[in-house]
């Protein structure tokens, strides 16, 4: 049911961020309390009990991973852009089309060896993911999943993300 209500909030803008492009918007879908409550709500049914932290890549996962881990009731890391974090932190760094990125956690985020739930709102190549979710494994997290909005499934994302689970509320 989640499927259908996401899919119907998604609003297609053609030939962005570059020509060709045709950028999936979920903007609807946060605007649409009731809407964003039950795909929430979804998500929270799967992972109930099983997890001790929630995790979301900057920026978009923020708006995934905060609420989602109040539903659950565990904390909630946010996966930073370098530069963004006081304090020792550990990072990533990953290549992109043209350059590379780099993304950070506090250094003492996963001591006690978590079982961290990773989220973030779409799926596409699955670069960002894969570094962020080596991360947290390198500070001592046991990933248990990676947890997605909306899955372009023509780009291969689950492909950068072999060996660890991959769910999707939608796959277009």
């Amino acid at each position: 049911m989640s499927a259908e209500v996401l899919l119907a909030h998604v609003r297609e803008v053609p030939d962005f961020p570059e020509p060709g492009v045709l950028f999936k918007d979920l903007n609807p879908l946060f605007a649409d309390p009731t809407a964003f409550g039950a795909v929430l709500d979804e998500i929270a049914g799967r992972w109930n009990g099983q997890l001790d932290l929630v995790a979301g890549i900057e920026a978009r996962g923020f708006i995934v991973g905060a609420p989602l881990a109040q539903r659950l009731d565990v904390g909630f890391l946010p996966i930073r852009k370098a530069g963004k974090l006081p304090g020792p932190t550990r990072t990533a760094s990953y290549d992109l089309e043209y350059g590379t990125a780099t993304i950070e956690i506090p250094a003492d985020s996963c001591a006690d060896s978590p079982r961290v739930l990773l989220v973030d709102d779409v799926l596409a190549t699955g670069g960002t993911a894969a570094a962020a979710a080596g991360l947290l494994a390198e500070a001592g997290a046991q990933v248990v999943a990676f947890e997605v909005l909306l899955e372009i499934g023509a780009l291969g994302g689950r492909t950068a993300l072999s060996g660890y689970r991959v769910s999707a509320v939608a796959t277009v």
